[in-house]
């Protein structure tokens, strides 16, 4: 039992860096929470989940690795960059667009934003392939195959609870901000999503 709650603490100090750190995930979560609170950001979750169950069963029956398909990232990279610029142009049309914003409600679900920012993200996969990597197996260890669900069962709840709580605070903002306001930080948004696609772009060549 003390072995599971010192694996438990290491699972939610070490999963934090990847659940909390600022990224078109979130940047599109803030989009959709602004406009459907919670809700969308349960659902941005569910998306994500999609693309990390199988992720990680693969990672601990060993069958997907970096080196196994060395041009991955780079596809990754570029595939990821691509839906970033898509997403944030859609937002920036709708933008000159629309006389009143806020009652606009993004054409894409939040569910398939969340597979597409998730499968197609080279720093989630990346984070996976390492720091993931490492706390599988240390789990199979400890536990064998089921240290596979172990880890992803301490981990997921922490993706649902962040996405969804910043979904219901985002949606707050919306009753607070004027029109114009309320387009400015939209506008915020697009331009984050494209800085990610260009970070994605760069990490190609760096």
């Amino acid at each position: 039992m003390i072995e599971f709650l010192e694996f438990f603490v290491l699972v939610i100090v070490v999963s934090a860096s990847g659940v909390m750190a600022p990224g078109p995930l979130f940047a599109a979560n803030l989009v959709y929470g602004i406009q459907q609170g919670v809700k969308s950001g349960v659902k941005m979750a569910i998306g994500h989940t999609i693309v990390e169950l199988p992720l990680v069963i693969l990672l601990g029956i060993g069958v997907f690795s970096l080196e196994s398909f060395p041009e991955f990232r780079t596809v990754i990279t570029i595939l990821g960059a691509v839906t970033l610029f898509v997403f944030a142009s859609i937002q920036i049309k709708t933008l000159i667009k629309k006389t009143n914003l806020k009652e606009y409600s993004p054409k894409q679900g939040p569910l398939i934003t969340g597979v597409l920012l998730s499968a197609l993200n080279p720093f989630f996969i990346i984070w996976w392939l390492t720091i993931g990597f490492k706390l599988i197996s240390d789990a199979m260890m400890i536990w064998a195959f089921a240290g596979i669900l172990i880890v992803f069962v301490l981990h997921i709840w922490m993706d649902f609870a962040w996405l969804g709580i910043v979904s219901y605070l985002a949606s707050k903002s919306k009753k607070i901000l004027s029109n114009k306001n309320y387009k400015i930080i939209m506008g915020l948004l697009s331009g984050v999503l494209i800085y990610f696609g260009i970070t994605f772009m760069v990490e190609i060549f760096h």
